[in-house]
This record gives C-alpha cells, sequence and structure tokens, in this order.
C-alpha cells in the first residue's frame, strides 16, 4: 500500500512486488480464460435456460463436456 510518508526505497519494492504479482496473475488467468473460452465456443454451454434445479445444471454442464470430449476424440 502506497502512503506519502512512506521512504522512497520502500515505495519501489511495494511498486515491484504488485508488479510481478500482477504479471504471475495474468501468466495463470489467460490458459484458464482460454480453456473455459473454448469450452463455451465448442459446447455452446452457456444455453441452459430450461434448468430448474442444481442437479439439472451439473447434468446439462457436463453433459455437454462429455459430449465435446467424445466428439474431440472421434
Amino acid at each position: 500500500m502506497l502512503t506519502k510518508g512512506m521512504p522512497k526505497v520502500l515505495r519501489q519494492r511495494d511498486k515491484a512486488y504488485n508488479d510481478l504479482f500482477s504479471t504471475a496473475v495474468s501468466k495463470i488467468r489467460q490458459p484458464i480464460e482460454s480453456l473455459f473460452n473454448w469450452l463455451i465456443e465448442k459446447t455452446d454451454i452457456q444455453r441452459a435456460s430450461k434448468v430448474r434445479s442444481t442437479k439439472g445444471l451439473f447434468v446439462h454442464v457436463f453433459g455437454k463436456i462429455a459430449t465435446t470430449y467424445i466428439f474431440l476424440i472421434f
């Protein structure tokens, strides 16, 4: 956290830490977002308007994912 009373060295360390943390999070987050975007594109998983329960939602989601992977293999 940057405050006006902090010495310059501590502010620089804080900034370096925040930059490194942001870079690390971005490197992890990007492949995960790519995977989910691919799943949404291939399965049309967001079309679940008929789902009425949590169990139904799980059946819908995992069914779509399983079908996509089966088609991907064959």
